[in-house]
């Protein structure tokens, strides 16, 4: 995991990188990691490399993340927390295809004293320039 930007006090920063991990993980075949990192009603929001909007309730995909074997490696470009909520700007990289990575924008939540993410907003790398590897 690469240097990220931490916005003000982040105390908490280690848990709530070892969350966005679990989701990162997820892709190598870990149903189990994925439902650790996201509360089951989390949501997504995505725009893909032709800008075509995609919503879905993110447990939906959970199936297809882990059997996909996606390799994909984290970078977190920044990580602000407030509190009990928190956000990280991610760069999800494809390591065997960097042109087919995504930018993400998480939402996480601490609840009853657990991080779970809340929310995705993701972007194709193809849409958000700046912030490729």
């Amino acid at each position: 995991m690469t240097n990220a930007t931490v916005v003000g006090n982040a105390p908490e920063i280690d848990e709530i990188k070892r969350v966005v991990q679990l989701y990162v993980d997820g892709f190598q075949g870990s149903i189990e990691k994925l439902q650790e990192a996201f509360h089951k009603n989390a949501w997504i929001f995505a725009l893909d490399a032709d800008g075509a909007l995609a919503t879905d309730l993110i447990s939906d995909r959970f199936e297809r993340w882990a059997n996909s074997q996606r390799v994909v490696k984290s970078r977190f470009i920044a990580i602000t927390q407030a509190g009990e909520v928190a956000s990280v700007l991610l760069g999800f990289d494809n390591s065997e295809n960097l042109e087919d990575s995504w930018v993400d924008v998480i939402a996480l939540l601490k609840i009853q004293g657990t991080w779970k993410i809340t929310n995705k907003t993701a972007a194709h790398s193809s849409r958000a320039a700046w912030a490729k590897p």
